[in-house]
């Protein structure tokens, strides 16, 4: 996908991919990311995306600016981030403070309390569930915003209008408020 030049091949297998994700997250029980993924991924990110493309074409341009400068912004972004993940505790260590605090609770105690036998989905569902429904919102929220602008083009004017006010020649605009 990297080395492609067509934009809506790129998009095609962006949204191929999710959905195969979508599939994978089922297999692996985890049907809420599933269903996350296939809407989000391979639904909306794609229509979004497909929309986009509709405006500014589908094939990508030769860039005719140098690539040090950004090849330098990712490498000093990629050190910085590299050097602040250094006192992280181990990747896994029983012993790292967040497996000290709600979640063995969740683990021993969600299933009763909640009914679901999915720990995750009890999680996102009920504990969480306004933090949930606050992101769904947002999604909500940017979706919207992202179809205004897109559907916010200036208007051309009709053939049979001209620029200065809706008047034909020979007449004044109230005759055209009669039509």
């Amino acid at each position: 996908m990297v080395r492609m030049r067509n934009l809506l091949a790129v998009v095609m297998m962006a949204g191929i991919f999710s959905l195969l994700s979508a599939g994978i997250f089922t297999v692996l029980d985890a049907v809420d990311v599933a269903f996350t993924e296939a809407a989000v991924g391979a639904g909306i990110s794609t229509v979004l995306l497909l929309a986009t493309l509709s405006l500014v074409g589908y094939e990508t341009k030769k860039s005719q600016h140098s690539w040090v400068l950004p090849t330098t912004v990712v490498v000093v972004t990629g050190v910085i981030l590299a050097y602040g993940s250094l006192d992280m505790p181990p990747f896994g260590d029983p012993a790292n403070p967040i497996h000290h605090h709600v979640a063995p609770r969740y683990l021993e105690e969600s299933g009763q309390e909640i009914g679901v036998p999915n720990v995750v989905t009890s999680v996102l569902a009920s504990y969480r569930g306004y933090d949930t429904m606050g992101e769904a919102a947002v999604i909500l929220t940017a979706m919207i915003g992202v179809l205004l602008l897109m559907t916010s083009r200036p208007r051309r004017p009709r053939p049979d209008q001209s620029t200065d006010g809706g008047a034909r020649e020979g007449g004044s605009p109230e005759d055209d408020h009669g039509r």
